[in-house]
């Protein structure tokens, strides 16, 4: 339908800016930060983590269950908005590799605020699994540290 005048021409034009879909006041409602969380499991790192002097003597089996709780403001499908999941597993290998700790403990607290320095997180959770009682499948240590708050 063509608009018979100038006029009514403009008032088209202006019912179209001003048109909203019943949508639009949902998608209002939802937070611009999408990504809760990620979640990086069973990353298998060697290291060396123990009591006794022969079970630091070697390298060992281990194994991190990371999960992060990044600081997005916006994504836009971009990497730069977000934590960089495979970097981040390089910098938990490479620590792992560069300490010695004779509590799993210790390793986990330290990772865990490492982790939190190194990226833009606002949590993370680090589980470190030692496989070294022979009746069980692993003993694990959970670290929790939030960064502080912006």
């Amino acid at each position: 339908m063509r608009p018979s005048s100038l006029s009514e021409s403009r008032v088209h034009s202006l019912r179209d800016e001003n048109w909203h879909s019943p949508s639009d006041a949902l998608l209002a409602k939802i937070p611009t930060i999408v990504i809760d969380r990620i979640h990086i499991e069973q990353l298998e790192v060697h290291g060396r983590v123990g009591v006794p002097d022969s079970e630091r003597a070697e390298p060992q089996r281990l194994s991190l269950n990371v999960t992060l709780w990044p600081k997005i403001a916006e994504l836009h499908d971009n990497i730069a908005n977000t934590v960089n999941y495979s970097a981040l597993a390089e910098c938990a290998k490479e620590f792992v590799n560069q300490h010695d700790y004779k509590l799993l403990e210790t390793l986990a607290e330290e990772m865990a605020a490492h982790l939190l320095a190194q990226f833009d997180l606002r949590k993370v959770e680090l589980e470190v699994r030692k496989f070294v009682l022979p009746d069980a499948n692993y003993v694990s240590v959970t670290a929790v540290r939030e960064g502080e708050a912006t």
